[in-house]
């Protein structure tokens, strides 16, 4: 019987340990070859991070109306806070404290919406009357000039029974209901935004305690300062501008009283509004309504209202607004610029309402973590160049055609003489 090792294997006679057989083809070649057993959790939980993302990302694009409403509600609920709070100082409750500044805004609102639909309605009514005596004093033009013999019935009939005016008729009813649908959205979403806002104004010492209930000490405080900071800016901006409406309304009151211009205290809350809080392009569309009545009335009174206007937002740029928003939105304005068409970019009109806010807010809160050093003394500082010994404006546009100053600063205090091409009378 032949002898065996420790493993169990039959030794050779010889005493040597027979080879053994390589594996297969297509068998493991021992543990190591197996699949980890870590590799089917991490394919597993990369699909699921991949289905939690694409889920996450659908959900966000159906959801991107819902947040930009309540991103309106939030930032109009922080500019009610100071009127809110303070009411809530004399003894009302918070609940009614917002509900009467809501209610003051939607009578403001409706007061507003109101008369400017009654002068549009009025104003259409007389272009209607007057459309006869209009084509009339056309068609009288066109006989003169190119001797031609048109009537008004004429030109009535070709309306009537040409196709443009069916289609047209067509469209509008399609239109009309497309419009429609817009006029209901635009209702729901107003409403989406109210409701949100008087929440948030209402309940906003709880949802203060809600977020800091899952913060610790430290970020709580951060996150207060970042709240209170926001409620300043906000509602400095919202009080800052509607005091500039006011001054603006009854400025253009004013005038277009003067000037007889039907309409004018609705024309005057329309400069006012328009111009305030709307960003950018504001002063051009407020200023095109009156000068539209006003051309009605005579040509000249459109003239004038536009030199008016005009006059009056440069004194609004570089008097009036300096004065009422340095303690509140103290921002430069090419800053103020760049955030209005980054937020228009973004969120469209909603980015171009709150992006000024917005970027006042987070200029103040990033300002306390900025630390700030003495300026030198420089005269550069102050935007005035130094100068060098015998150094001019007309010696620096000869310089490059080889002229040079008799003295020029060598650096390190002295002053070297004359430059010459030739050399020296001593030298070689």
């Amino acid at each position: 019987m032949a002898p065996t090792d420790e493993t169990g294997q039959h030794a050779s006679p010889l005493g040597a340990t027979p080879p053994t057989r390589p594996p297969a083809d297509g068998a493991a070649a021992g543990p190591s070859a197996r699949m980890p057993r870590w590799l089917p959790r991490a394919m597993v939980l990369a699909l699921a991070l991949i289905a939690v993302f694409q889920l996450g990302s659908w959900a966000f694009h159906q959801l991107t109306s819902l947040l930009v409403n309540i991103l309106i509600a939030f930032f109009l609920a922080l500019a009610i806070e100071p009127a809110v709070s303070w009411m809530n100082s004399r003894g009302l409750r918070r609940g009614l404290a917002t509900f009467l500044v809501f209610f003051a805004v939607l009578i403001v609102t409706a007061g507003f919406i109101t008369l400017l639909g009654s002068m549009l309605a009025g104003q259409i009514i007389k272009i209607v009357e007057d459309f006869p005596d209009y084509l009339d004093s056309v068609i009288n033009w066109i006989n003169t000039h190119f001797h031609t013999e048109l009537k008004r019935v004429d030109v009535q009939e070709g309306l009537l029974r040409s196709g443009w005016l069916r289609n047209y008729v067509q469209n509008s009813a399609t239109g009309v209901l497309d419009v429609s649908a817009q006029v209901l959205g635009g209702l729901f979403q107003l409403l989406t935004i109210t409701l949100f806002s008087f929440y948030f104004a209402a309940d906003g010492p709880r949802l203060r305690r809600a977020i800091c209930s899952v913060l610790p000490p430290a970020r709580q405080a951060e996150v207060l300062r970042a709240w209170e900071i926001a409620v300043n800016k906000t509602g400095g901006y919202i009080y800052s501008r509607g005091l500039m409406a006011l001054i603006s309304g009854i400025a253009h009151y004013i005038l277009l009283q003067s000037l007889g211009v039907p309409y004018a205290p609705v024309l005057a809350v329309w400069v006012g509004l328009v111009s305030q809080f709307i960003p950018t392009i504001g002063t051009y569309l407020a200023g095109a309504l009156p000068m539209l009545i006003a051309f009605t009335v005579a040509p000249w009174y459109a003239l004038w209202v536009l030199i008016f206007v005009v006059v009056y937002q440069q004194f609004e740029n570089y008097v009036l607004q300096p004065k009422l928003t340095s303690k509140t939105v103290d921002i430069h304005p090419a800053v103020a610029f760049g955030s209005v068409i980054a937020g228009t970019a973004l969120l469209g009109a909603v980015g171009a309402l709150i992006a000024i806010p917005a970027v006042a807010t987070l200029q103040a809160f990033l300002g306390a973590y900025v630390k700030r050093y003495d300026v030198t003394d420089d005269p550069r500082v102050h935007g005035h160049r130094r100068r060098r010994p015998g150094e001019g404006l007309f010696t620096r546009a000869l310089a490059p055609w080889g002229r040079r100053p008799e003295a020029q600063d060598s650096g390190d205090g002295t002053s070297s003489g004359p430059a010459s091409d030739g050399p020296s009378p001593g030298g070689t």
